[in-house]
């Protein structure tokens, strides 16, 4: 067995997986195959999406780690950025809402992440205005993962290709809507070099703001934003699919006891889809 050289070397690329015990429980007459984004430090697929855009601009040199990154995020994705930022000696400055928990402040501040409080009344706009004020005032970089195209690059470059090569038959893709990177970046990779496959893009039912709905309250953490991201797509996505928080919870938890694969319930709201479709 060898000894790697850090822990993001030892990461494993996203390994996909047949699920036999799922499908077998719901009687589905196809295979559904997984992609398990779900290796890195907390578990989201965010800790991908942000090493490779901050990698990205330190290559082109867009990135002075000295001046450092901002970003306008509190969730999941800034949570991941800290981590990858510390490990690459970048300073990284969130501009979050004053409505942050103590619990969550602790963890970012922690990382090395320093805070600046924004109005939550404000909302995504404003959390973003400032954001830009502040990098432009530290002569700093502004990651901007809702609108930024590495967001989907690093999935053109890895999600897309991995999925490709395991899968080459590949029918259909469903993959669930956040920042939009995901979707975009693999469907586009994937659709350059085969043909027929349809892309099936996925938000929560209470909240079906992709296909032109009302933003709702879901429970879907990680999934469904209450308005269409940048770096969404949709010339590349053929259908967008609803479906129920309930549903999407339900399927995590069946594909755990089936399978043993450990699921969020906004993976299970991917997967309910996955099983109508099969």
């Amino acid at each position: 067995m060898s000894v790697f050289t850090s822990y993001d070397a030892a990461l494993p690329k996203g390994p996909t997986a047949l699920l036999p015990g799922f499908c077998r429980k719901l009687g589905l007459g196809a295979q559904i195959v997984v992609k398990t984004e779900i290796w890195g430090p907390t578990g989201h697929i965010y800790d991908r999406v942000a090493a490779g855009m901050l990698d990205l601009a330190l290559e082109r040199g867009d990135l002075d780690p000295t001046a450092g990154a901002v970003e306008a995020s509190s969730g999941a994705f800034a949570l991941s950025l800290a981590i990858c930022a510390a490990r690459r000696g970048v300073r990284l400055h969130l501009c979050v809402p004053d409505t942050i928990t103590p619990a969550r402040g602790r963890l970012l501040t922690g990382l090395g992440a320093q805070l600046h409080l924004i109005p939550a009344a404000l909302g995504r706009p404003g959390a973003e205005k400032a954001a830009l004020s502040l990098a432009q005032e530290k002569s700093a970089y502004f990651v901007n993962y809702l609108e930024n195209d590495d967001n989907p690059e690093v999935h053109r470059r890895t999600t897309g290709p991995e999925l490709l090569s395991c899968v080459p038959d590949l029918d259909i893709l469903v993959c669930g809507v956040a920042s939009g990177g995901t979707v975009s970046g693999t469907a586009e990779y994937i659709k350059a070099w085969t043909n027929g496959v349809e892309v099936v893009a996925v938000e929560p039912y209470e909240s079906q703001v992709l296909t032109g709905g009302f933003a709702g309250r879901h429970g879907i953490a990680g999934l469904g934003l209450p308005f269409v991201p940048g770096n969404y797509n949709p010339y590349i996505v053929d259908r967008v699919l609803p479906v129920k928080t309930g549903d999407a919870a339900a399927a995590a938890d069946t594909v755990f006891f089936t399978d043993g694969l450990p699921c969020s319930v906004a993976g299970g709201a991917a997967l309910a889809e996955a099983a109508e479709l099969a």
